[in-house]
């Protein structure tokens, strides 16, 4: 898919410039094409602003046997990168609600998290806009979500401090209302 995205001129152009400023040749053999690759890269990096990750929850299911209970997705991955140094931010999400009468396939749970991912970011906004999200789309009586990743903007720049890990969450409805509700979608999550 990424080989077939036309990296404009001015794009590549600026690429080069930054290799430049950071003391390199662009024009050395090795460098020749990181213009077009890097480009294409950031068009998938950020492929999240070419639609609402809500419409992947559009398709849902009300044949649910009266399942009326927490449902919860784990240790999704992700990737995003931060809006302040756009630095990779790696980690994982853990995604629940709980259902009125409809549930939505597991997958798109993942997918919204993707969709919200792949767009510059800060971890703090990325956690509510995919509890948000849910909660809108789906309309259950609670949404958690909770985020944990790793910011290269931490570990490989500035305070270089690896191995430090970023916890965010965010809970709306009965999760936040009720703490025992709460406290059980947390230990659900191992949290």
């Amino acid at each position: 898919m990424s080989d077939k995205i036309e990296v404009p001129d001015h794009v590549q152009e600026a690429i080069r410039t930054l290799i430049r400023w950071a003391g390199d040749d662009p024009d050395r053999e090795g460098l020749l094409d990181t213009p077009k690759r890097v480009g294409r890269a950031w068009k998938e990096y950020c492929q999240g602003y070419e639609g609402d990750p809500g419409e992947h929850l559009s398709r849902v299911f009300e044949e649910v046997g009266g399942y009326d209970e927490i449902v919860l997705l784990k240790d999704i991955p992700f990737q995003s990168h931060c809006e302040h140094h756009m630095a990779p931010i790696i980690g994982k999400a853990a995604i629940a609600y709980l259902p009125t009468d409809k549930v939505v396939g597991i997958s798109k749970l993942a997918r919204v998290l993707r969709g919200f991912a792949r767009r510059l970011q800060v971890q703090e906004r990325l956690t509510a806009q995919v509890a948000e999200c849910i909660a809108k789309n789906l309309q259950p009586r609670g949404v958690a979500v909770v985020i944990e990743a790793n910011h290269a903007c931490m570990t490989a720049r500035g305070v270089m401090t690896p191995g430090v890990s970023m916890v965010t969450s965010h809970v709306t409805g009965i999760f936040r209302s009720d703490h025992r509700s709460r406290e059980e979608v947390l230990k659900l999550m191992g949290y």
